[in-house]
């Protein structure tokens, strides 16, 4: 009876074993390489899989698009600006035959070609072009990525640049030019805004020359302003020709005296 016993027991534990090995399910993001006593024989999936166990060999291949980050890399620019810049990857595989035959593994390739690249890549072009140029070194990034993956069947969709690591000295100067800068502007705005009002402040005297009353009624509308204001001190503004005036006077005065003299 026992030895009845232990032989179902294998039995069905073999019969297990084969089933394991015979039989395979791929979701529908998976495709499965076939090997037949070593050699390609197709790719299947995905749903149910028959192999034949024990001849084939079946290894699974994800399709789904990867998203790996590339560690930072310290990088030297073209103006020789020391930084440590890090991006990240989008990529899938489109041919699972080549993923596995053309490379031993794809994803570490894929990893260590990314990191190569971006370091190239970077030191060709100097600081400046780095922190407003992003768009055109990840286009340049991801065709030169994607042209040298392309015999592994693996597709580089995009190649994102994540963060530049600037030295602090770097930061202190970038930061000051910036400051000057905007104190260059100030000063243009400021400049700009002087030429408009002796402009317009020129056109205005032209006008007010026409007609000399003009100025008396700018006089009595400043001084109302000056009044609402509620100010404890008042400026009467009084017109040069009343200056010329007493200067005519001191002269007649100057000259009766050398007469009287």
């Amino acid at each position: 009876m026992f030895n009845t016993t232990t032989l179902v027991a294998i039995i069905i534990l073999l019969v297990l074993s084969l089933l394991v090995n015979i039989l395979k399910i791929l979701r529908e993001y998976e495709r499965g390489v076939v090997f037949r006593l070593g050699r390609f024989v197709g790719i299947r999936g995905p749903g149910l899989i028959i192999l034949i166990p024990f001849v084939e060999k079946l290894i699974k291949v994800n399709l789904r698009t990867v998203v790996m980050d590339v560690p930072p890399q310290d990088v030297i620019t073209k103006d020789n600006v020391s930084v440590k810049v890090n991006a990240v990857v989008y990529f899938r595989v489109v041919h699972s035959d080549k993923a596995i035959l053309e490379v031993e593994n794809y994803l570490t390739a894929t990893s260590q070609l990314c990191q190569t690249t971006l370091r190239s890549i970077i030191g060709q072009f100097e600081l400046d072009d780095i922190l407003s140029n992003r768009d055109k070194i990840n286009s340049d990034l991801q065709t030169i990525i994607d042209s040298q993956t392309d015999p592994w069947g693996v597709k580089v969709s995009a190649v994102e640049i994540k963060h530049i690591d600037l030295p602090n000295e770097m930061q202190r100067a970038m930061s000051k030019q910036a400051e000057t800068e905007r104190i260059r502007r100030s000063k243009v705005i400021n400049a700009n805004g002087e030429l408009e009002a002796a402009e317009k402040l020129s056109q205005a005297s032209d006008i007010m020359s026409t007609n000399p009353i003009t100025i008396q009624l700018r006089y009595l509308q400043t001084l109302n302003e000056i009044g609402n204001e509620k100010n404890s001190t008042i400026v009467f503004p009084i017109p040069i020709e009343m200056f010329k005036l007493f200067e005519k006077f001191m002269k007649d005065d100057n000259k009766n005296e050398k007469t009287k003299e």
